[in-house]
């Protein structure tokens, strides 16, 4: 009898802790986070006022009505980021925010509402605004890119790639403002490709065999441009001396 009584009592206090510790833990998903409570890892060049402003929520904030699924979008999306993981925490109470950082493989420009912004491409072709970017040295970027925009990350990509796989040296990429793509190579000079994205491996294949071409024969005329807009035809112009 008195061992069913200690077990009773054991099981009372066991079902008030678990109401205790359900009604705190309830308590603390309806306390509100504020910008002090968000803790940010991965990378110190960004701090809690960046995710602030690069959200729609509004803090402070019920930590129970933050989506971090959709805040994860929003932040990698506006801050150029590789990844961003959002995590609620209730003990330490807070959000943790991890994020992981794009690498600067070539220097940026695009025109956004009539303006001109500089910042950096990525090997996936995604621009990374200037201030999204750790401190770096322009010299040590080797290629530059002219009239970035969203619908070019791939093809960008593409090249980048194409570079490591191949013997050209790209040291330009320029999109006229209605699309018709132009390389510089630093032998070649001045490579036209033209408007067709779907053209562009084909024409890289081209360009890495007539780099090779001319390696091999000591070509030595100065080359002023290659048209490549039709890879079947490709079109090479020199200087005459």
């Amino acid at each position: 009898m008195k061992n069913k009584k200690k077990i009773n009592n054991k099981s009372f206090f066991l079902l008030i802790l678990f109401l205790f510790s359900t009604s705190l833990i309830s308590l603390k998903t309806l306390k509100k986070v504020n910008i002090q409570d968000i803790k940010i890892a991965g990378s110190e060049l960004f701090s809690q006022n960046d995710v602030v402003k690069n959200s729609s929520l509004k803090f402070p904030i019920r930590l129970i009505l933050i989506n971090s699924h959709f805040l994860e979008k929003e932040l990698k999306q506006n801050l150029s980021l590789k990844n961003v993981s959002v995590s609620r925490q209730l003990f330490p109470f807070g959000l943790k925010v991890y994020v992981e950082t794009r690498t600067p493989i070539a220097y940026g420009e695009r025109i956004l509402d009539d303006q001109k912004i500089s910042g950096f491409i990525d090997k996936d072709g995604i621009f990374i605004n200037k201030q999204n970017a750790a401190e770096i040295d322009l010299k040590s970027l080797k290629i530059q890119v002219f009239g970035w925009k969203e619908k070019f990350k791939k093809l960008l990509s593409q090249i980048f790639i194409a570079q490591e796989n191949y013997e050209f040296e790209i040291v330009k990429i320029t999109f006229s403002p209605n699309g018709f793509l132009t390389l510089e190579e630093k032998n070649l000079k001045t490579i036209f490709l033209g408007f067709n994205p779907n053209l562009i491996n084909y024409q890289l294949r081209i360009i890495n065999n007539l780099k090779n071409e001319l390696k091999k024969n000591n070509f030595s005329k100065k080359i002023d441009n290659i048209d490549l807009t039709d890879p079947n035809k490709p079109k090479i112009k020199v200087f005459k001396p």
